[in-house]
């Protein structure tokens, strides 16, 4: 015997209708979920306002009582004037006019007194510079004087044992003047400790004797700064 299906009980037969109206139920249930709207219960206030009644108090009024003006100054009666027992000593001004009864000198009555002005002349602007032992015969004194004091400090330099464990070095600025007669005095030192200036000092000490500068063939004084650098080895 063949089995025949009905078709009442095919399922499938209205399956697309099935899908449409699931979905536009749940489309409807999606869109009254977001268009639904919920509002705050409005609460009742009391629109009165309570104002306290005025104070009917007084305010005391503060009255400050300054002190009266002082009264003004008495003018006196009577000026008196004081007698005048400075005495004022008048300024004489003596006329500067020539006296015409004056005897002329001749120029033959006077004479020159030459005032010796003990004033020293740099080094750099002396017309004679002073002359170092073994510069006499130089063609540029000054060249070779500047070039013997550098031989002459070499030549005694000795770096001091208590600077050199101290760590003591630097430039010590040395000046000096050469005097009238060719030796040295005035010497002054400047330097980062005392060792070291002792040191320059002491190297300059030992400069010998030279031939003074001259200024218009006249013997001057003539001051010389020279730096000595001590430096560590």
């Amino acid at each position: 015997m063949e089995l025949k299906k009905n078709p009442k009980a095919d399922l499938n037969r209205n399956r697309g209708l099935y899908f449409i109206s699931g979905l536009v139920l749940v489309m409807a249930l999606i869109y009254t979920a977001l268009e639904w709207k919920t509002y705050d219960q409005v609460n009742k206030y009391d629109k009165t306002l309570n104002v306290e009644p005025p104070l009917d108090e007084e305010v005391p009024l503060i009255v400050l009582k300054t002190p009266p003006p002082p009264p003004p100054p008495v003018t006196p009666e009577i000026i008196e004037i004081a007698p005048d027992e400075e005495k004022i000593i008048e300024t004489v001004i003596e006329s500067t006019e020539p006296d015409r009864e004056e005897p002329i000198i001749d120029i033959d009555e006077i004479i020159n007194v030459e005032i010796d002005e003990d004033v020293p002349v740099s080094f750099i602007v002396v017309e004679d510079v002073p002359v170092f032992p073994g510069c006499k015969n130089a063609s540029d004194k000054r060249a070779c004087f500047e070039a013997m004091m550098q031989k002459h400090v070499k030549r005694n330099f000795r770096y001091p044992e208590i600077a050199r464990e101290m760590g003591e070095q630097g430039r010590v600025s040395v000046m000096f003047v050469i005097q009238k007669d060719g030796s040295i005095g005035d010497i002054k030192m400047r330097g980062p400790a005392k060792s070291l200036e002792q040191e320059a000092g002491r190297i300059i000490g030992k400069l010998p004797k030279m031939t003074p500068g001259k200024q218009r063939g006249r013997p001057v004084k003539v001051p010389f700064s020279l730096p000595i650098h001590f430096v560590l080895q």
